[in-house]
């Protein structure tokens, strides 16, 4: 029997890799002789780098870049090849960068993000995927695509800096200095969200409350992202709001879209790709992924339904391994997903289940593995 694990990481407790070893281990316990196999993956949020750089035995590269308040931070992205890299927005442009009581998506920007696009340009790469959850920034992607060349002038013909209080004062845009290397470049966003750049559903108003924006704050910036948006249409002939998933990332979507004709993309499908998933099926008698918790939204982009979609497509039976289920949980089961079963095994506090993760997933995967071994003696 050959079984293949491809687990989401459980946030704060367990990596990708540690369920792969648990897994093994438990499967040793329930069939013996068996053949075991595991990769990483993660559905283009955190961890997204690691995960797809462990699978292809990548390499990693660092790069010392500005943060979102435009300071020195370390950072990084993966190499796969001579021709393809993979980077996070947030390795650079991050969140957790920056300090609670300092978060003002008015003074954020994503400048480091697009120095690390110039880096991966610097070194020859030609297929470049980029994750862009996580950000601290609400600048439209001004950030970035400044830092490739693109200047913002107010109307009296001053470069803006690219921050989230630059918006509303983006009067003229020059693109005559955008690094002409971009056109020879495929740019893949993984981007779960269809966000327009403007308006109720846009970026400002979904995602700024969590980079520190006041109601006060967010209707200033809205107006920024509004006059951003209309130059746009003026000067290129493009309007944001028609392309889905503009808004992502505090309008980073939109400056990928716009300056460097990328492609948005699922991210698990993208990083389902990069590791030659597909190909890893062959000859495979069953999947075991997972992540800390499954419901609904389970459904919509995360690594179990993209497991487990593609597990269907192949006609090769995929499990759940989960810490816990809540409301929808079972329309995973539309999914490819054969069988759901949770790691705690009794009712107890929170951090109790988060402090023993580890015991509670390994013994969860031993039952989940007798259960099977069940049917199979069964049939």
């Amino acid at each position: 029997m050959k079984l293949l694990f491809a687990s989401d990481s459980f946030k704060g407790t367990l990596t990708s890799e540690q369920t792969i070893e648990l897994l093994t281990k438990a499967a040793g316990e329930a069939f013996g002789e068996c053949e075991c196999g595991g990769v990483p993956v993660a559905d283009g949020g955190e961890g997204t780098v690691d995960a797809v750089i462990h699978a292809t035995k990548g390499e990693i590269i660092s790069k010392q870049v500005h943060g979102p308040l435009m300071e020195p931070e370390d950072s990084y992205y993966g190499k796969l090849d001579d021709q393809r890299a993979v980077m996070e927005m947030a390795a650079a442009s991050g969140l957790p960068m920056i300090p609670i009581d300092q978060r003002d998506p008015r003074k954020a920007t994503s400048y480091g993000t697009g120095e690390l696009l110039k880096d991966i340009l610097d070194r020859g790469f030609t297929d470049v995927s980029i994750a862009i959850g996580g950000s601290a920034t609400n600048d439209g992607g001004m950030g970035c695509v400044r830092a490739l060349g693109v200047k913002f002038l107010d109307q009296e013909g001053n470069e803006l800096e690219g921050r989230g209080s630059d918006l509303i004062k983006v009067a003229h845009i020059d693109v005559s200095g955008l690094d002409p290397r971009v056109k020879d470049v495929k740019f893949t966003a993984m981007c779960d969200v269809n966000n327009p750049l403007c308006g109720k559903d846009g970026a400002t108003y979904t995602f700024g409350k969590q980079k520190g924006g006041t109601p006060e704050i967010l209707d200033e910036l809205e107006l920024g992202m509004q006059n951003y948006r209309d130059v746009i249409i003026r000067e290129l002939g493009i309007n944001p709001d028609d392309m889905p998933g503009s808004g992502a990332a505090g309008g980073l979507g939109a400056a990928l879209l716009v300056f460097l004709h990328a492609e948005l993309k699922s991210g698990i499908e993208t990083v389902l790709d990069l590791i030659d998933f597909d190909e890893r099926l062959s000859g495979v008698d069953l999947v075991v992924t997972g992540e800390g918790q499954t419901d609904w939204q389970s459904c919509f982009g995360k690594v179990v339904q993209g497991v487990g979609s593609r597990c269907k497509k192949q006609g090769v039976p995929a499990a759940a391994l989960v810490g816990s289920m809540g409301t929808g949980a079972e329309q995973i089961f539309d999914h490819g997903i054969c069988s759901l079963m949770t790691t705690v095994n009794g009712v107890m506090p929170l951090q109790e289940a988060l402090d023993n993760a580890e015991d509670l997933y390994y013994r969860g995967a031993v039952r989940m593995f007798r259960f099977i071994k069940t049917g199979m003696d069964m049939r």
